[in-house]
């Protein structure tokens, strides 16, 4: 066992830094002692806010996207095409897909996957909202962008399969090769998915 070279409040902060995705335990180390030698400029605005994100961020009830209002401000935006929903797993997708910037549509966050090893089945994700949405009319079209997972399609199969008696498209990502991506570098699976989703050039 290792000797305490630093105080119970610094070791706590270590602790907490190292559960943040990305940040192992020497990451933490790195980036409290950071903090800490930067008291003024880094750790007072961090504390303020994180304090102000724990009592001011929600989740929108509509969508399921965090925002410090509720409905959030993609639901209220009124450029966005109301007719089309992009379905995703998590808000970190949603994120990604709005600096990509290719659509101005809805979003709805399921909040996962099914998994039931996990013990996560449909009353665990946000599926009864996304039909809700859909039953309440002018949604045209459904665009499945979950990931190419085992958990992912099986998801995308039951989400299919409770819009099915509605009256609305459902497309889902294309599969494939990438932008940039070289044949030789990719698994069978891509390259499969790949043939089956090709297109007229």
């Amino acid at each position: 066992m290792s000797k305490r070279i630093v105080g119970p409040e610094i070791e706590k902060l270590i602790q907490l830094l190292a559960k943040v995705p990305g940040l192992g335990p020497r990451s933490a180390r790195r980036a409290a002692l950071h903090l800490i030698k930067k008291k003024e400029q880094l750790l007072g605005p961090l504390t303020v806010a994180m304090g102000d994100a724990l009592e001011k961020v929600r989740v929108c009830s509509r969508c399921g996207n965090i925002d410090t209002v509720d409905p959030c401000m993609i639901c209220r935006d009124p450029r966005r095409d109301a007719a089309t929903i992009i379905l995703v797993e998590d808000v970190s997708d949603l994120w990604a897909l709005e600096r990509a910037g290719a659509m101005n549509a809805q979003f709805h966050v399921l909040g996962g996957t099914l998994s039931p090893l996990d013990g996560v089945g449909p009353d665990d994700l946000n599926i009864r909202g996304l039909v809700s949405r859909v039953a309440e009319g002018g949604v045209t079209e459904v665009i499945i962008a979950v990931n190419a997972t085992v958990e992912g399609q099986t998801t995308a199969h039951y989400v299919t399969d409770q819009l099915a008696d509605m009256n609305v498209k459902i497309t889902r990502l294309a599969h494939g090769v990438p932008v940039g991506g070289e044949l030789d570098y990719l698994d069978e699976g891509t390259l499969t998915a790949a043939l089956r989703s090709r297109t007229a050039f």
